[in-house]
Protein backbone atom coordinates (compact mmCIF):
# COMPACT_ATOMS: atom_id res chain seq x y z
CA UNK A 1 0.00 0.00 0.00
CA UNK A 2 1.27 3.44 -0.82
CA UNK A 3 0.23 5.59 2.14
CA UNK A 4 -3.02 6.66 0.46
CA UNK A 5 -6.14 6.47 2.62
CA UNK A 6 -8.17 4.95 -0.19
CA UNK A 7 -6.74 2.57 -2.79
CA UNK A 8 -7.07 3.61 -6.43
CA UNK A 9 -10.31 2.25 -7.90
CA UNK A 10 -9.59 0.60 -11.24
CA UNK A 11 -11.69 -1.05 -13.93
CA UNK A 12 -10.12 -3.34 -16.56
CA UNK A 13 -11.69 -3.63 -20.02
CA UNK A 14 -10.42 -6.27 -22.44
CA UNK A 15 -12.14 -8.90 -24.58
CA UNK A 16 -9.58 -11.63 -23.79
CA UNK A 17 -10.63 -13.25 -20.47
CA UNK A 18 -7.19 -14.62 -19.55
CA UNK A 19 -5.46 -11.30 -20.20
CA UNK A 20 -8.22 -9.34 -18.42
CA UNK A 21 -8.07 -11.60 -15.37
CA UNK A 22 -4.28 -11.47 -15.23
CA UNK A 23 -4.20 -7.66 -15.35
CA UNK A 24 -6.96 -7.41 -12.73
CA UNK A 25 -5.10 -9.88 -10.48
CA UNK A 26 -1.79 -7.99 -10.82
CA UNK A 27 -3.48 -4.69 -9.93
CA UNK A 28 -5.35 -6.20 -6.97
CA UNK A 29 -2.20 -7.87 -5.63
CA UNK A 30 -0.46 -4.49 -5.74
CA UNK A 31 -3.13 -3.04 -3.44
CA UNK A 32 -5.37 -1.38 -6.00
CA UNK A 33 -9.14 -1.80 -5.76
CA UNK A 34 -10.40 -3.51 -8.95
CA UNK A 35 -14.07 -2.47 -8.84
CA UNK A 36 -15.13 -4.06 -12.15
CA UNK A 37 -14.02 -5.74 -15.36
CA UNK A 38 -15.73 -5.87 -18.75
CA UNK A 39 -15.28 -7.87 -21.94
CA UNK A 40 -17.05 -5.68 -24.47
CA UNK A 41 -17.73 -2.00 -25.10
CA UNK A 42 -21.41 -1.90 -24.11
CA UNK A 43 -20.68 -3.69 -20.84
CA UNK A 44 -17.73 -1.36 -20.21
CA UNK A 45 -19.84 1.81 -20.47
CA UNK A 46 -22.60 0.36 -18.23
CA UNK A 47 -20.22 -0.89 -15.55
CA UNK A 48 -18.08 2.25 -15.56
CA UNK A 49 -21.19 4.34 -14.86
CA UNK A 50 -22.30 1.92 -12.11
CA UNK A 51 -18.95 1.56 -10.30
CA UNK A 52 -17.29 5.00 -10.89
CA UNK A 53 -13.64 3.87 -11.00
CA UNK A 54 -10.79 6.39 -10.78
CA UNK A 55 -8.93 4.80 -13.69
CA UNK A 56 -10.23 2.80 -16.66
CA UNK A 57 -7.59 0.49 -18.17
CA UNK A 58 -8.97 0.17 -21.69
CA UNK A 59 -8.17 -2.06 -24.64
CA UNK A 60 -9.21 -0.49 -27.97
CA UNK A 61 -10.21 -3.60 -29.93
CA UNK A 62 -13.55 -4.46 -28.33
CA UNK A 63 -16.71 -6.18 -29.59
CA UNK A 64 -20.11 -4.41 -29.40
CA UNK A 65 -18.58 -0.93 -29.21
CA UNK A 66 -15.01 0.15 -30.08
CA UNK A 67 -12.69 1.35 -27.32
CA UNK A 68 -12.54 4.88 -28.76
CA UNK A 69 -16.33 5.19 -28.43
CA UNK A 70 -16.18 3.76 -24.89
CA UNK A 71 -13.59 6.41 -24.00
CA UNK A 72 -15.79 9.22 -25.35
CA UNK A 73 -18.89 8.02 -23.50
CA UNK A 74 -17.34 7.30 -20.10
CA UNK A 75 -15.38 10.58 -20.02
CA UNK A 76 -18.52 12.50 -21.07
CA UNK A 77 -20.50 10.80 -18.28
CA UNK A 78 -17.78 11.30 -15.65
CA UNK A 79 -15.10 13.91 -16.51
CA UNK A 80 -13.14 12.95 -13.37
CA UNK A 81 -12.55 9.44 -14.75
CA UNK A 82 -9.09 8.95 -16.23
CA UNK A 83 -8.51 6.54 -19.10
CA UNK A 84 -5.29 4.59 -19.68
CA UNK A 85 -5.27 2.88 -23.08
CA UNK A 86 -3.56 -0.52 -23.01
CA UNK A 87 -2.98 -1.32 -26.65
CA UNK A 88 -1.43 -4.13 -28.65
CA UNK A 89 -0.12 -1.31 -30.91
CA UNK A 90 -0.72 -1.19 -34.63
CA UNK A 91 -3.92 0.84 -34.26
CA UNK A 92 -2.24 4.22 -34.31
CA UNK A 93 -5.25 6.08 -35.65
CA UNK A 94 -7.41 4.58 -32.87
CA UNK A 95 -4.90 5.46 -30.17
CA UNK A 96 -4.73 9.06 -31.40
CA UNK A 97 -8.53 9.21 -31.51
CA UNK A 98 -8.71 7.86 -27.95
CA UNK A 99 -6.30 10.57 -26.79
CA UNK A 100 -8.43 13.19 -28.54
CA UNK A 101 -11.48 11.68 -26.84
CA UNK A 102 -10.07 12.12 -23.36
CA UNK A 103 -7.56 9.32 -22.67
CA UNK A 104 -4.54 10.66 -20.76
CA UNK A 105 -2.25 7.69 -21.21
CA UNK A 106 -1.18 5.00 -23.62
CA UNK A 107 0.75 1.87 -22.79
CA UNK A 108 1.70 -1.12 -24.92
CA UNK A 109 0.56 -4.58 -23.86
CA UNK A 110 4.21 -5.62 -23.94
CA UNK A 111 4.82 -3.44 -20.85
CA UNK A 112 5.91 -5.14 -17.64
CA UNK A 113 3.63 -5.41 -14.59
CA UNK A 114 5.77 -2.75 -12.87
CA UNK A 115 5.32 -0.39 -15.83
CA UNK A 116 1.56 -0.99 -15.81
CA UNK A 117 1.28 -0.31 -12.06
CA UNK A 118 3.36 2.85 -12.43
CA UNK A 119 1.20 3.99 -15.37
CA UNK A 120 -2.06 3.38 -13.46
CA UNK A 121 -0.78 5.28 -10.41
CA UNK A 122 0.43 8.19 -12.54
CA UNK A 123 -2.85 8.25 -14.47
CA UNK A 124 -4.82 8.30 -11.20
CA UNK A 125 -3.12 11.50 -10.00
CA UNK A 126 -3.59 13.18 -13.37
CA UNK A 127 -0.12 12.75 -14.85
CA UNK A 128 -0.11 12.06 -18.59
CA UNK A 129 1.45 8.68 -19.43
CA UNK A 130 3.24 9.10 -22.73
CA UNK A 131 5.24 6.44 -24.52
CA UNK A 132 7.76 7.44 -27.22
CA UNK A 133 5.36 6.03 -29.83
CA UNK A 134 2.46 8.14 -28.65
CA UNK A 135 4.57 11.30 -28.47
CA UNK A 136 5.66 10.71 -32.06
CA UNK A 137 2.04 10.17 -33.11
CA UNK A 138 0.88 13.37 -31.42
CA UNK A 139 3.72 15.39 -32.94
CA UNK A 140 2.78 14.05 -36.35
CA UNK A 141 -0.86 14.98 -35.75
CA UNK A 142 0.06 18.57 -34.87
CA UNK A 143 2.17 18.80 -38.01
CA UNK A 144 -0.75 17.48 -40.04
CA UNK A 145 -3.14 19.98 -38.46
CA UNK A 146 -0.70 22.85 -39.00
CA UNK A 147 -0.37 22.03 -42.70
CA UNK A 148 -4.06 21.21 -43.22
CA UNK A 149 -5.34 23.66 -45.86
CA UNK A 150 -8.88 23.45 -44.43
CA UNK A 151 -7.71 24.36 -40.93
CA UNK A 152 -5.37 27.02 -42.29
CA UNK A 153 -8.15 28.50 -44.38
CA UNK A 154 -9.96 29.45 -41.16
CA UNK A 155 -7.47 32.29 -40.85
CA UNK A 156 -8.35 35.39 -38.87
CA UNK A 157 -8.19 35.47 -35.10
CA UNK A 158 -9.50 31.94 -34.70
CA UNK A 159 -7.22 29.42 -36.36
CA UNK A 160 -8.87 26.02 -36.11
CA UNK A 161 -5.66 24.06 -35.78
CA UNK A 162 -4.11 24.06 -32.29
CA UNK A 163 -0.53 25.29 -32.17
CA UNK A 164 2.23 24.04 -29.92
CA UNK A 165 4.67 26.42 -28.28
CA UNK A 166 8.37 25.90 -29.06
CA UNK A 167 8.88 24.42 -25.59
CA UNK A 168 5.93 22.01 -25.93
CA UNK A 169 7.32 20.83 -29.28
CA UNK A 170 10.77 20.41 -27.72
CA UNK A 171 9.39 18.36 -24.80
CA UNK A 172 7.33 16.18 -27.13
CA UNK A 173 10.34 15.52 -29.37
CA UNK A 174 12.40 14.40 -26.39
CA UNK A 175 9.61 12.09 -25.16
CA UNK A 176 9.45 10.67 -28.69
CA UNK A 177 13.19 9.95 -28.47
CA UNK A 178 12.55 7.85 -25.37
CA UNK A 179 13.71 10.23 -22.65
CA UNK A 180 11.94 10.10 -19.28
CA UNK A 181 10.30 13.21 -17.82
CA UNK A 182 13.17 13.35 -15.28
CA UNK A 183 15.81 13.28 -18.06
CA UNK A 184 13.92 15.95 -20.02
CA UNK A 185 13.69 18.16 -16.92
CA UNK A 186 17.45 17.87 -16.41
CA UNK A 187 18.26 18.53 -20.06
CA UNK A 188 16.01 21.60 -20.34
CA UNK A 189 16.79 22.80 -16.79
CA UNK A 190 13.13 22.90 -15.80
CA UNK A 191 11.18 21.06 -13.10
CA UNK A 192 9.66 17.60 -13.50
CA UNK A 193 6.22 19.17 -12.91
CA UNK A 194 6.81 21.69 -15.71
CA UNK A 195 7.56 18.85 -18.13
CA UNK A 196 4.29 17.16 -17.10
CA UNK A 197 2.42 20.44 -17.53
CA UNK A 198 3.76 20.85 -21.07
CA UNK A 199 2.60 17.33 -21.96
CA UNK A 200 -0.81 17.94 -20.36
CA UNK A 201 -1.20 21.21 -22.28
CA UNK A 202 -0.35 19.35 -25.48
CA UNK A 203 -3.04 16.74 -24.77
CA UNK A 204 -5.50 19.46 -23.80
CA UNK A 205 -5.03 21.28 -27.10
CA UNK A 206 -5.68 18.09 -29.08
CA UNK A 207 -8.78 17.27 -27.02
CA UNK A 208 -10.07 20.83 -27.39
CA UNK A 209 -9.49 20.67 -31.14
CA UNK A 210 -11.49 17.46 -31.24
CA UNK A 211 -14.38 19.02 -29.29
CA UNK A 212 -14.41 22.01 -31.66
CA UNK A 213 -14.62 19.60 -34.61
CA UNK A 214 -17.44 17.64 -32.94
CA UNK A 215 -19.49 20.77 -32.21
CA UNK A 216 -18.98 22.04 -35.75
CA UNK A 217 -20.02 18.64 -37.13
CA UNK A 218 -23.15 18.58 -34.93
CA UNK A 219 -24.13 22.10 -35.98
CA UNK A 220 -23.62 21.29 -39.66
CA UNK A 221 -25.68 18.11 -39.33
CA UNK A 222 -28.37 20.00 -37.45
CA UNK A 223 -28.60 22.60 -40.20
CA UNK A 224 -28.73 19.87 -42.81
CA UNK A 225 -31.69 18.28 -41.03
CA UNK A 226 -33.80 21.43 -41.09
Amino acid sequence: MSGQQDPIRVMVVDDHPMWRDAVARDLAEAGLDVVATAGDGEQAVRRAKATTPDVLVLDLNLPAKPGVQVCKEVVAANPALRVLVLSASGEHADVLEAVKSGATGYLLKSASTEELLDAVRRTAVGDPVFTPGLAGLVLGEYRRLASDPVAAAGGGDEPNAPRLTDRETEVLRLVAKGLSYKQIAERLVISHRTVQNHVQNTLGKLQLHNRVELVRYAIERGLDDE
